[in-house]
């Protein structure tokens, strides 16, 4: 009995919108476009050659390679289209004086006690778009729930969000 395939969730549901990314992301997404069709004519011919072998339906090699092809097919048309909706975060100093895409924010967390002083209470962040989020690395959607609530506000300004542990609040020490 065959377990019936569902369509990729990316298939069913189509993603629009502009995406917002710095130019280094974008430079990562056009290598690693150049990158997936200069490896599909090797998935090809390896899918041609697995195919070879015979019944296909219980050609183990064959299901793999077709599955590769298929991936680095949908991975194609994904970066292409997020290619075309990329929208450039431009870099530089803000001048604007408050929060923007591409800014980095210092902020001081009201609040939480740290054995080890009140310098461990700062926190930094880059403000990017969700397709260079990294919170280790201080790297955050303008969506999330902290990049959300520090958009359009000034040095000096507090914040407060709804943590799983209650109101966290948060006030602006810097913006570059």
């Amino acid at each position: 009995m065959q377990i019936p395939r569902r369509k990729s969730e990316e298939l069913r549901r189509k993603v629009e919108g502009p995406i917002h990314i710095t130019e280094e992301g974008f430079k990562r997404l056009k290598e690693r476009l150049a990158h997936l069709k200069l490896a599909l004519p090797g998935y090809i011919v390896e899918t041609q050659r697995a195919a070879a072998f015979g019944d296909r339906s219980d050609n183990a090699e064959y299901k793999d390679a077709k599955s590769r092809l298929t991936r680095t097919h949908l991975q194609i048309l994904r970066i292409q289209d997020q290619i075309k909706r990329a929208v450039i975060i431009p870099s530089g100093q803000n001048t604007s004086g408050s929060v923007q895409l591409g800014s980095t924010v210092i902020l001081r967390a009201e609040g939480l006690e740290y054995s080890r002083g009140a310098g461990e209470s700062r926190k930094t962040f880059q403000i990017l778009g969700a397709h260079e989020t990294n919170p280790t690395l201080g790297r955050i959607s303008f969506q999330s729930p902290l990049g959300a609530a520090l958009m359009n506000h000034k040095k000096g300004n507090a914040v407060t969000i709804q943590t799983p542990t209650g109101p966290q609040k948060y006030i602006i020490l810097e913006i570059k």
